[in-house]
Parts: structure tokens; C-alpha cells; sequence
């Protein structure tokens, strides 16, 4: 018999009230006390109350309590690593509710549904550059709060990482447009092949003059970074994210053949993280007959999630855990194979990245392609007046997130990484670096 309930550790399960008999418990979709679920979502989603509303059949309600601060979970369903689900108090019992697939459910359910626009609007335009997470996700609270949004995009077709950077077998083609077609019933209007800077298509002044009174640079981490080591430009050589773009550049699920790319022939894919663990799947699926990765951490300490990990070599995939690139063997004018060395340790004791190698332990590995998914960077070259935290961020006020021009603000990616999400990624055990430099960082 149960006598008391924890509200901090209930999952909204629904033990309690279809076992008693005496109905005594309710169910509160409103309770004050943060589950442990929520606390480890990055986004803060209230898990809880979607369970307590869907153990009472309410899926609408369901749905719109998720989606009070994730607007998209049809996809985050799909591609969000579920640090709750570590976290659940339900373990202790028999194990993690899946949150996941609930997740996913709500989103899906709800995915075809056209938002009503707010009934309050505003009259001062908002400009999104990028529609990635970040971009997307600004999109929609400000179209909900009623003002006009227009996005801003690089590429031929708004999504950002999510359409270009995610493969079709992770996150179909259908499920990011029809996210884009519920920003579009909100009044969200998209321009492609675009870009927004003092170095881009169109200047911050203006946008200005156009009526646009604030700015979000929500412009991600799409470059590729380079490993600097020899042979690195030749012809069968790749890069982690342009290669997975390329392979996605129309609007099919299926990847397309790209040139270069060796047909039933041996791949190589140097990193470790989520971005290397995609591309070694995608290089499968584009017809390579054996793919191996190379990761300078031991299996146990790669920066991609483990259940990715185990997607990977379920499709066949060898990995080569604590081994790093030295150079490009050339044959014929073309990438021929890659020589690799020993790595005795990635990290310093001040825990910086700083590894070190055995070189009289090598190992040659014969390759037709290699691809190179070592990490990505922001590309901040359209902001040459903006003011820096680093190369690759921008600098902002920690609180408003307003960069060094006025109401010219930076999300996700492109602003520096929040000190709580580092105390996030420390208590879950895993190693206290940035995810972008080592795979694709979690939407936010």
C-alpha cells in the first residue's frame, strides 16, 4: 500500500492512483517541486505533468505543456540524446519511463496541427539569421508572443543542421518541413540564400532601415575543422559536415551519390563524436564496402552518445578507439589509405584537450576515402565589428545575450557556452568540453 508520494521523485507514472482503493490520490499537473527528469533537461521540459496529462487521455494538453519550452518535439524525439531518462526515479523501481518515445508521440501527434496566430501582435519586425535549432526555436516564442518574424538562411532551404547536418535515417526530410510548416501558419516568412552581417548579403544597418528593430544570430557551427596534417586537400579527402550536406543537398531521404566518393570502396572516418558516428553511417549507406573509424579517445570516453555509438556498429562499423591521424597516403593523385599513431591521453590534468602520442606505434590503413569529423566551428567572418569571446563566439551580456551592437543578440551556438550546462555535463559523467568540438552539439 502506498501511504505518502515524494513529489520530487515522481515520474507521473500513475502507480498510485490505479492502485488505490480508496482513491485517494490525484493527479497535479502543476506541482512546484522540479522532478529529477526536468532537472536534467537542457530545455526544462516538465515530463512529469506530460505524464500525469496523458495517464487522464489528455494528449492535446499533453501536447501543449511539452511544447511550452520545446516548441519542436517531433524532432527532439528524434535526435535528443534523453539525459532524463539517466535521471529518472523510476530506475530504482524497474526502469527509466521512456520519455523518449513519449516525447516523440507528442510531437508526432501534434505535428500536422497549423498553430492559431496570437491574437495580440506587434508592429516592431524581428530578423532570425539561421534556421537551425536555435534560429527556429527563437522564431517561434516571438511569433507566439505576436511579433513579426522574418528568418534568414544560407542555404537554399530553411532547417539548418536539422535538415542538412542530421541524416534522413535519424530525422526524416517530412518531419522538418512540416515543423517549418507549423512557423509558417504562425506567420514566420523565410528567406533563402541569404545571409546577415556587415560582411553578408544584408548589413545590420540595413536591416535597420527596413523596419527590423531586433537581431537574433542564431548562425550555428557549420564549418568543419580542419586537422592540419598532410595530404589533408587531396581528392577523396572530406569533411564531417560538408560531407553529410552533400550527401543530403536534395530533398530526398535517400543520400545522394557525391563525386569523389568511392563506390564499394574503404572509408576512414577520423572522430569520435556524433557528427563522425553519422557520417561513417552515411558513408554505408552511400555504398562504401567497409567503414572503420579512428578516435583519439578510448571506446568508453568517445564524446558521441553511447547509443549512437551502438547505432554505428550495429550497421557494421569498425572503430578504432585511442589512435589518431599523421598523414594522407597519396596514389595517383587521390587519397590512398591513412597512417595513424598511438594516443596515450586526450586531456591534461587541468582537464584541457591537450593529447599526447606513442610515435613508434603506428598503424597504416588502406582507404579510397577518408572523412574528417573532428569538429565544427562557428563561422563569424559575416561579423567583423561585432565583438569576440573566442574565435568561433561572440561576445555577449550573460543575461540579455545582447552582443557589443544593440539590440543584436546571439543564440546557441554562437554565443559562449553557458557555465550551467557545464555543471550539467560534469554531473552526468561525461568528459567537461565543448560537444561542438568534438561532434554536434545538443539542440537548445
Amino acid at each position: 500500500m502506498i501511504h505518502t508520494i515524494d513529489a520530487s521523485k515522481c515520474t507521473g507514472c500513475g502507480t498510485c492512483f490505479k492502485t488505490c482503493g480508496l482513491d485517494v490520490f490525484r493527479l497535479d499537473t502543476d506541482q512546484p517541486t522540479l522532478s529529477p527528469c526536468a532537472a536534467a533537461c537542457p530545455a526544462g521540459t516538465d515530463m512529469r505533468a506530460c505524464n500525469y496529462l496523458l495517464q487522464q487521455g489528455k494528449r492535446e494538453e499533453a501536447a501543449q505543456k511539452i511544447m511550452e519550452k520545446n516548441p519542436f518535439p517531433a524532432i527532439t524525439g528524434r535526435v535528443c540524446p534523453h539525459t532524463c531518462e539517466k535521471e529518472c526515479s523510476r530506475t530504482r523501481v524497474d526502469g527509466a519511463v521512456n520519455i523518449n518515445a513519449l516525447e516523440q508521440y507528442l510531437g508526432d501527434f501534434s505535428l500536422n496541427d497549423m498553430p492559431e496566430k496570437p491574437a495580440v501582435r506587434h508592429i516592431h519586425k524581428t530578423a532570425v539569421a539561421g534556421s537551425g535549432p536555435a534560429g527556429l526555436s527563437c522564431a517561434w516564442f516571438l511569433a507566439k508572443a505576436g511579433y513579426p518574424v522574418t528568418v534568414f538562411e544560407a542555404l537554399p532551404e530553411p532547417g539548418g543542421m536539422l535538415r542538412w547536418g542530421i541524416p534522413a535515417y535519424r530525422l526524416p526530410t517530412a518531419v522538418v518541413e512540416a515543423q517549418i510548416a507549423r512557423l509558417r501558419a504562425l506567420g514566420v516568412k523565410f528567406v533563402c540564400n541569404t545571409t546577415i552581417g556587415d560582411n553578408g548579403d544584408i548589413s545590420f544597418e540595413e536591416l535597420k532601415n527596413r523596419g527590423f528593430k531586433a537581431v537574433c544570430l542564431a548562425v550555428g557551427a557549420s564549418v568543419s575543422r580542419r586537422a592540419g596534417i598532410a595530404g589533408e586537400d587531396l581528392p577523396g579527402v572530406f569533411h564531417g559536415l560538408e560531407f553529410l550536406r552533400a550527401a543530403r543537398r536534395n530533398s530526398s531521404d535517400k543520400p545522394e551519390a557525391m563525386p569523389d566518393f568511392p563506390q564499394g570502396g574503404r572509408v576512414v572516418v577520423v572522430g569520435g563524436g556524433d557528427v563522425a558516428v553519422d557520417a561513417a553511417i552515411t558513408a554505408l549507406k552511400l555504398g562504401a564496402a567497409e567503414v572503420t573509424m579512428v578516435c583519439l579517445e578510448e571506446k568508453d570516453a568517445m564524446p558521441a552518445f553511447p547509443h549512437n555509438v551502438e547505432d554505428a556498429e550495429r550497421e557494421g562499423v569498425n572503430i578504432l578507439a585511442g589512435w589518431g591521424p599523421v598523414e594522407i597516403h597519396e596514389k595517383s593523385g587521390r587519397a590512398a589509405g591513412l597512417r595513424i599513431r598511438r594516443c596515450l591521453g586526450v586531456w591534461d590534468e587541468e582537464h584541457r584537450f591537450s593529447p599526447r602520442f606513442d610515435d613508434a606505434d603506428t598503424r597504416e590503413l588502406d582507404a579510397e576515402a577518408v572523412v574528417f569529423a573532428i569538429g565544427q566551428a562557428g563561422d563569424l567572418s559575416f561579423f567583423p565589428t561585432l565583438e569576440k569571446a573566442s574565435p568561433t563566439r561572440l561576445a555577449v551580456d550573460p543575461v540579455t545575450m545582447n552582443t557589443s551592437i544593440w539590440n543584436v543578440f546571439a543564440a546557441g551556438d554562437a554565443r559562449p557556452r553557458l557555465r550551467h550546462q557545464g555543471r550539467a555535463r560534469r554531473a552526468r559523467g561525461r568528459p567537461f568540453h565543448d560537444k561542438a568540438a568534438h561532434g554536434r552539439a545538443p539542440a537548445q
